[in-house]
C-alpha cells in the first residue's frame, strides 16, 4: 500500500469523527448555547473561528464550493452572535459531548487513537494550507476525546486544502467542482442546496463544464470529466500523504485499527451520501 492509499484510508476513519460537528445533536445544542442559533450559523461560525473574525470573502474563498451569496448571509453576523473564541469552545464541547454519547467505553482506545493522530498532525506541514494552519496552533486539549476530535480535525482541514489546491489546478470553480462530482456519482438535489448556488448559477456551470468537454448537455461526466474527477482524488491523496510520513507502516495500521470502532460508531450520526464524499461503512 503506497502512502497515498494509505492516506485515503485513514481519512476514511478519522473524518467520521470530526464530522460529529455537523451532525451529531450534542453539537447543535453547543452552538446554540452560545448564541448560534440556526444550523448554518453554527457550521460556519464553527469551523471559520480559527482564523478569527473573518469576512465573508476569505471564508467562501477557502470554504470554496459554497455559493459566496450564501456564505454572506452567515458571515460577519455570526461574529455578533458569538465571538470566534466562543465559538471554539462551543464546537469543542459539542463534539466531545457527541463522541462521549456514541463512542465505545474504551479510554484506552482513544488514548491510543489520540496520540497517533496527534503525532500525524504535529508533522501536518501548513504552507499555503490556511484552514489547516489555523486548526493546528490551536491549544491543545487535555481529555482524550476533545484530543482526538482536534488532531482529526486538523488533518481533515489540511487534507481539504490540499483537496482545493488540486481542484485550482484543475481549473474548476467551486460550482463546477459541485457539478463534476454530480456527473461522476449524482447527487445534484444534496450538493446544490447545501451549497446554495441557484439553478442559474448551476446550469451555467454545466454549460462551462460541456464547453470544456467534460460533461455532455445532461450533466453527465464524460470520459475526460472521470479522468480529470480522478485525477483530482489523486492528487489530493497524494497532497495529504506527507503527515502520515510521521508514522511507520505498522502504526498507521496500528491506527487504522485503533479507529475504525470509533469511526463506525461515528458514522451512526453521519448522512450517506453526505457533503464530505464519504462512503457508506
Amino acid at each position: 500500500m503506497t502512502i497515498a492509499s494509505a492516506a485515503r484510508n485513514l481519512w476514511q476513519l478519522y473524518e467520521p469523527v470530526h464530522a460529529v460537528t455537523y451532525f451529531a445533536p450534542q453539537a447543535r445544542i453547543a452552538f446554540e448555547n452560545a448564541g448560534l442559533r440556526g444550523y448554518w450559523r453554527g457550521y460556519f461560525a464553527g469551523r471559520a473561528a480559527p482564523l478569527g473574525a473573518v469576512t465573508a470573502a476569505p471564508v467562501a474563498a477557502l470554504f470554496f464550493s459554497f455559493a459566496p451569496a450564501m456564505v454572506a448571509r452567515a458571515v460577519p453576523d455570526v461574529w455578533q452572535r458569538a465571538t470566534p473564541e466562543q465559538a471554539l469552545a462551543a464546537r469543542l464541547t459539542g463534539a466531545v459531548a457527541a463522541l462521549r454519547a456514541i463512542m465505545p467505553d474504551e479510554p484506552a482506545r482513544w488514548v491510543e487513537a489520540a496520540d497517533l493522530l496527534e503525532a500525524a498532525a504535529g508533522a501536518a506541514g501548513t504552507e499555503g494550507r490556511a484552514l489547516g494552519a489555523a486548526n493546528a496552533v490551536l491549544p491543545r486539549p487535555s481529555d482524550a476525546l476533545a484530543r482526538l476530535w482536534q488532531a482529526a480535525t486538523v488533518l481533515r482541514e489540511h487534507r481539504g486544502d490540499g483537496h482545493i489546491a488540486a481542484l485550482v489546478n484543475a481549473e474548476l470553480t467551486g460550482c463546477q467542482a459541485l457539478v463534476l462530482r454530480h456527473g461522476v456519482h449524482g447527487g445534484r438535489d444534496q450538493l446544490q442546496p447545501n451549497r446554495g448556488w441557484s439553478d442559474g448559477e448551476w446550469d451555467a456551470a454545466v454549460g462551462e463544464l460541456a464547453a470544456r468537454g467534460l460533461v455532455d448537455g445532461s450533466g453527465r461526466a464524460t470520459g475526460e470529466g472521470l479522468a480529470v474527477h480522478r485525477d483530482v482524488e489523486n492528487r489530493t491523496d497524494r497532497l495529504a500523504a506527507q503527515p502520515w510520513a510521521a508514522l511507520s507502516v505498522a502504526e498507521q495500521e496500528r491506527l487504522a485499527g485503533v479507529l475504525a470502532p470509533l469511526a463506525t460508531a461515528a458514522n451512526a450520526v453521519v448522512p450517506y451520501p453526505n457533503p464530505m464524499g464519504l462512503p457508506r461503512r
